[in-house]
């Protein structure tokens, strides 16, 4: 099955940049893709093969149809498109995913890619608490100078450094990707990318958060993209999705809770 299948061929990806949410830590990525689809107003503009992913399916935002585990989404006359994934990737998948994505973005005539993760907050040390937002590139990168992603480096949002070693018992060599904890597929997709460049200039950002309820994380990751790739949103938006339970529903008020 092709990867990619475009409902909405007014929408062309060639120049746009594309943001790609890694299924990290509390969700974070992907409610700021979710806040980032809302605020921008963007519509399903096609679909990924999710052979490789855990099988789910629910309602689409607008009740019409259906939502599958990897969706793409944009409009006419926006230079950026968001990729939604609502499930993991399978165990044996991951690097054939990794592979196949990059593949994708490789061809796609996108003009940058940007993945956003998030980074388990609980292992941030001392210097790393003036600020949860961090980006890293993987080596070898094509330079984000005349890029969508130059403002990286301008914004104040510092290089990510590994808080821990990932084996703190053992001495190793320093890797070309720093360790990130809770991050996922996003170490494994930069190394892939720092053993093969990409002629697509990549970049991620990262956010140290807790599980909980992350919609403020999620808003504050938003926010980064939205400077980074100078977007014009008036205030971010949520979804209609988030006021139906995203975090289960209030306590009782009576005391029928606590017998």
């Amino acid at each position: 099955m092709v990867f990619f299948n475009p409902t909405d061929s007014s929408v062309q990806l060639s120049g746009k940049t594309l943001i790609v949410p890694v299924v990290s830590t509390a969700n974070v990525s992907q409610l700021a893709a979710d806040l980032l689809i809302a605020s921008l107003s963007l519509g399903r503009i096609g679909f990924f093969d999710s052979a490789m992913l855990v099988p789910v399916v629910g309602s689409c935002e607008d009740g019409v149809g259906v939502s599958t585990p990897l969706e793409l989404y944009g409009k006419a006359g926006l230079d950026v498109v968001v990729v939604q994934q609502r499930s993991p990737v399978l165990k044996s998948q991951k690097q054939e995913f990794i592979k196949t994505l990059l593949e994708f973005i490789q061809t796609s005539g996108v003009a940058s890619a940007l993945f956003l993760s998030g980074v388990d907050l609980s292992n941030r040390t001392d210097s790393q608490m003036l600020t949860p937002t961090y980006q890293i590139r993987p080596s070898g990168a094509v330079p984000l100078t005349s890029t969508p992603l130059a403002r990286l480096a301008e914004l104040p949002i510092p290089e990510y450094s590994s808080p821990v070693p990932q084996y703190p018992l053992q001495q190793t060599e320093e890797p070309d990707v720093p360790f990130i904890p809770g991050g996922s597929l996003t170490r494994r997709i930069l190394q892939t990318l720092s053993k093969s460049p990409s002629s697509v200039p990549t970049a991620a950002v990262l956010q140290f958060v807790l599980e909980g309820d992350n919609r403020a994380d999620a808003a504050m990751l938003a926010s980064a993209i939205v400077a980074v790739l100078g977007l014009s949103i008036p205030g971010l938006k949520e979804p209609r999705s988030w006021k139906q339970g995203l975090f289960g529903a209030p306590p009782a008020r009576d005391q029928t809770l606590y017998g």
